[in-house]
């Protein structure tokens, strides 16, 4: 089995957990909504993610809405000591699996209280706020009065620690003028790299860095060179994806998602694989060959 560890490890908020998570969004059912296919093999990896040493859990209570969150904690709960999870808040989800802005004050308090509910927790370790000014990507608008009702909510003991996801520059200068931030989620991939310079300021500051969709937004040519670069190496795309996140910054924290064990394991070996120069030198080209964009909210 895969020692994770060899990997190394990163602060966020005031807890120490391994670089290489797990990200619950794909538990649900297709498109994120719904219940899963299979709710025992979505339970089985839960369980083998944590049993193989994972210690950071990604979730959302908007994810199904609500059955991601009550899975982690018919499977998990009571939960190891050591583990951190994760959620976020301030979308909803519509009649036909929309997505769908829930960043009102009455809408943010509900869906803190509806994580604590289905993860049967007294408190949340961090809760990310997700700016929805854009839905598939960052988008300018002030987050004052969402971060400031998170803010209250932390002053209450429901939050210990807060985040951001889905942001611009501008938006997480904001948000640090209201309270500590301790993460930033934001997709960011070998091929999409708009976050270079927030990634290095960020680790300057000790502050970790949680990319999504390892493998979103690339072009046919960008998968054609990933793909090379994979099959030089003998593993699979995701995992060189992966791997180049691990080494382009000590900040990034992994949460790849899948609700398959097999897919769990291949994510989790990571920790094994080092890219030679040659291969960055090859995937760090990749970006100036063409731009894409995300195709679903996270």
């Amino acid at each position: 089995m895969t020692e994770i560890t060899q990997a190394g490890t990163f602060r966020i908020g005031g807890r120490t957990v391994r670089r290489i998570g797990y990200g619950a969004m794909q538990l649900a059912g297709p498109g994120i909504f719904g219940p899963p296919k299979d709710r025992n093999a979505a339970l089985a990896v839960l369980r083998e993610a944590v049993a193989s040493g994972v210690d950071h859990i990604d979730t959302s209570d908007f994810y199904g809405p609500h059955i991601t969150n009550q899975l982690i904690s018919e499977a998990l709960h009571p939960y190891p000591k050591d583990l951190v999870i994760v959620t976020k808040i301030s979308a909803r989800r519509g009649a036909d699996g929309s997505w769908l802005p829930a960043m009102s004050r009455a809408e943010l308090i509900q869906a803190v209280h509806d994580n604590l509910r289905n993860l049967k927790l007294d408190a949340l370790e961090v809760v990310n706020f997700r700016s929805m000014h854009g839905i598939h990507g960052p988008a300018e608008g002030s987050i004052e009065e969402p971060l400031t009702v998170l803010a209250e909510l932390q002053r209450q003991g429901l939050v210990r620690h807060i985040g951001v996801s889905n942001i611009t520059a501008t938006q997480l200068a904001q948000a640090r003028g209201i309270c500590e931030i301790v993460c930033v989620q934001n997709m960011y991939n070998v091929a999409q790299r708009a976050d270079d310079g927030l990634i290095d300021a960020l680790n300057r500051e000790g502050i970790p860095y949680v990319p999504f969709f390892p493998l979103g937004g690339f072009t046919p040519l960008q998968s054609t060179e990933l793909n090379g670069v994979a099959k030089e190496l003998g593993a699979t795309p995701m995992q060189v994806a992966l791997a180049w996140l691990l080494q382009r910054s000590p900040n990034i924290l992994l949460i790849p998602g899948t609700s398959s064990l097999g897919h769990l394991r291949e994510n989790l070996a990571v920790a094994d694989l080092v890219l030679p120069q040659s291969a960055l030198a090859e995937l760090n080209q990749i970006a100036a060959a063409g731009a894409g964009q995300p195709q679903h909210a996270h």
